[in-house]
């Protein structure tokens, strides 16, 4: 069987068709039931990643992955490399497929890492940027079938900032046939154009997707309720602003019991208990952030096999 997705990178989850998309999740539900079958998968590959941003998760996930795959990791960090001396992108990514044979990023600009895809001659896999965080998504949704047995009809509640997270969530989302609600303090929505591309997804799989201000509407019948960080990296200077926006965005028991009584509880880590979401909520009977942080290592195993492997 000859393998579509050989060779592509991975920018944002608009590159997917719904078919690649669930082709991943139930790579990675094959691959954690039986790690065994895949040990050597990717012998002699080498996996370049680069940070710009601190990771605990994708980091770890990544190396651990492509290690028991049967590849290697070199990390580098990007102040520490030519990049952070401003050599061009275009030289970065031409050296580096010569060197290796994937590159994963993890950085702010979407626009820096959609040109190292385009110069690149190897796959380039978006670990994290100020839009876009696809890998977690795809560990995500991998959590929710787990959970629920299916994605199509799923209702999906985010509370909390329209980030990348929110991005990610509404595109993914609509993709797969999932209802997503979205509530953010005004001036905090997701951005227009990301929310018009899965008002379009939406039109061909069947979802519907609400974007509010108000976050007992938004949790009303949820299957998941979700939250994030309200500063994200790089908005740590708006920490004391976002509170007071935020302040009636909290997860807490109040709101969650307007959710379905099965309801579960995500979030992609690092979270501030007490402030995004209260602690009975996100250390309760309801909560899946472990089996979540750890379908990171399993969702990514697959999309390395997917890209690396021919």
């Amino acid at each position: 069987m000859i393998n579509s997705m050989y060779g592509k990178s991975l920018l944002d989850l608009t590159e997917l068709t719904k078919a690649e998309f669930l082709s991943i999740i139930e790579l990675a539900i094959a691959v954690k039931k039986k790690p065994e079958d895949y040990k050597g998968a990717l012998s002699g590959k080498i996996l370049a990643m680069i940070f710009e941003k601190n990771s605990t998760r994708t980091r770890v996930s990544f190396e651990a992955g492509i290690i028991q795959l049967g590849g290697q990791a070199i990390v580098l960090d990007s102040k520490n490399t030519q990049m952070g001396r401003g050599e061009p992108v275009k030289d970065t990514a031409k050296v580096m497929s010569g060197y290796v044979d994937a590159i994963m990023i993890r950085t702010y600009s979407d626009q820096m890492v959609a040109e190292l895809a385009e110069e690149a001659t190897i796959p380039v896999i978006n670990g994290l940027t100020d839009n876009h965080h696809p890998c977690q998504i795809l560990a995500d949704f991998q959590t929710i079938y787990e959970l629920k047995g299916k994605l199509e009809g799923i209702k999906l509640a985010y509370v909390g900032d329209g980030n990348n997270m929110a991005h990610s969530f509404l595109i993914g989302g609509s993709l797969v046939g999932m209802d997503v609600a979205i509530a953010a303090p005004k001036g905090y929505e997701p951005k227009s154009e990301f929310i018009d591309i899965a008002l379009k997804n939406a039109e061909e799989s069947g979802s519907k997707i609400d974007i509010t201000n108000d976050p007992a509407a938004a949790v009303k019948d949820a299957d998941i309720l979700i939250t994030d960080v309200w500063a994200s990296m790089g908005d740590e200077g708006e920490q004391a602003e976002r509170a007071e926006a935020f302040k009636s965005f909290q997860i807490n028991n109040r709101l969650a019991v307007l959710a379905k009584k099965d309801y579960n509880f995500l979030h992609c880590l690092p979270a501030h208990r007490g402030e995004e979401v209260t602690t009975d909520i996100i250390d309760g009977a309801h909560s899946a952030i472990y089996q979540e942080a750890e379908n990171r290592l399993h969702a990514q195993k697959a999309l390395m096999l997917k890209v690396m492997k021919e």
